[in-house]
């Protein structure tokens, strides 16, 4: 998401980008963007998934709002910073590039700027809709991938979410229908041999996310689709 006061960039973050940019920044603040909101919305069928049972990740999907984190970074910083962006959020084509309104939430009061996101692609394969939470919370508890277990990956947003006093409710009731108790506890619970064992049975159990088509991750991965300010 790109805004800008004066010649410099705000990038607005709703994902892993909160609580690791890994970019230079001057200044952040806390951010609402009206019209989208985070979703459990994209298969991952590498990070946190295989072919043969994919996992979900977040996507920033039309509808309702989304809290974030909004940062400002300095106009001599701000074309390394978009090449690192695209490098990290366009490889698949899942996310398009746009240009947004945002609210960042400021000692003067609420201040408005334009600022640069990743939005899901919605005509991408990769994109699942909205399911019901039962659902997703079926497909994340079995799924694994290269970066580890899809279930851990949606406790930490969850936590790192609360860290930064943002409540997530439908994410902590995903998070209570696919982890229970286990969400709440020490990080070491999910590798604990009797939790261990029941989600290897839950592995076993298939899911329902449809085999992305062959030839589409090419199709979409060479697309940089940027919406005009």
């Amino acid at each position: 998401m790109v805004l800008r006061a004066g010649r410099d960039l705000w990038v607005f973050g709703y994902g892993s980008l909160m609580w690791r940019p890994d970019f230079p920044f001057v200044e952040r603040a806390q951010a609402t963007l009206a019209g989208y909101h985070r979703a459990f919305c994209i298969a991952s069928t590498v990070h946190r998934g295989s072919r043969e049972r994919p996992g979900l990740v977040l996507g920033l999907d039309k509808g309702q709002a989304c809290r974030g984190i909004a940062y400002r970074v300095a106009e001599k910083d701000a074309a390394g910073v978009l090449e690192y962006l695209r490098d990290r959020e366009l490889i698949y084509g899942v996310y398009r590039e746009a240009r947004v309104p945002l609210s960042l939430v400021a000692e003067v009061g609420v201040v408005h700027v334009e600022a640069l996101a990743y939005t899901v692609e919605r005509c991408h394969p990769s994109y699942t809709g909205p399911m019901p939470l039962e659902r997703q919370a079926r497909i994340i508890r079995g799924a694994r991938g290269r970066s580890g277990a899809n279930l851990d990956y949606l406790i930490n947003t969850v936590q790192h979410l609360r860290q930064l006093a943002i409540r997530e409710r439908q994410l902590e009731r995903l998070m209570a229908l696919a982890a229970g108790f286990s969400a709440n506890v020490a990080g070491d619970t999910l590798h604990r041999s009797c939790v261990a064992g029941l989600r290897r049975e839950w592995a076993r159990r298939p899911t329902l996310v449809p085999e992305l088509p062959k030839g589409d991750q090419r199709r979409f991965g060479h697309r940089i689709a940027i919406t005009s300010g």
